[in-house]
């Protein structure tokens, strides 16, 4: 690069006093500082979309790798889970009739009939939430919570103010 020391900054400085004048040397100097900083924020800009197409590249050669990891990993877990399945089937062929005949349970899940569906008894909440709110204020059954001290304050006896004469 170029090697500006002080004695050349002086020099350039005296040349740019002498050739430009006084009076324009401050609008002058103003000027080259606004466009030495467009073209450093210009440079900035252009540096940070190269790192980011640079990251981008990276980002697709892992997401590639993590692709095909993925689909080794898929293709030995189908391959083990068939060697699964023909061990398991080798070593269950012998007992497939005697493990069904000797429980009833058992033999009836055999013949491919599950056992039906038994609807459980009628919950006693939800029965009494059915109920209209008409009928639960004309026999007494609350229907908002109300807390202990809000309880006290509502039946309190009213007290009568009696002044003595």
């Amino acid at each position: 690069m170029i090697d500006l020391g002080i004695s050349k900054l002086a020099l350039i400085g005296a040349v740019a006093l002498i050739v430009i004048g006084p009076e324009k040397l401050p609008r002058v100097a103003r000027t080259v500082g606004t466009l030495l900083g467009k073209a450093q924020r210009y440079v900035a800009d252009v540096k940070a979309e190269v790192n980011r197409s640079m990251e981008l590249d990276e980002l697709k050669k892992m997401k590639e790798s993590m692709e095909t990891a993925a689909r080794d990993v898929e293709s030995s877990v189908s391959t083990g889970a068939s060697d699964f399945e023909k061990s398991w089937s080798e070593a269950t062929t012998g007992l497939n009739g005697s493990a069904m005949s000797s429980g009833s349970d058992l033999s009836a899940l055999g013949d491919g009939s599950f056992p039906t569906y038994k609807h459980p008894k009628k919950n006693w909440r939800t029965k009494q939430t059915a109920m209209p709110h008409w009928y639960k204020a004309r026999t007494g059954v609350r229907t908002r919570a109300q807390s202990g001290a809000a309880r006290v304050a509502r039946f309190r006896p009213r007290s009568t103010s009696v002044s003595p004469r």
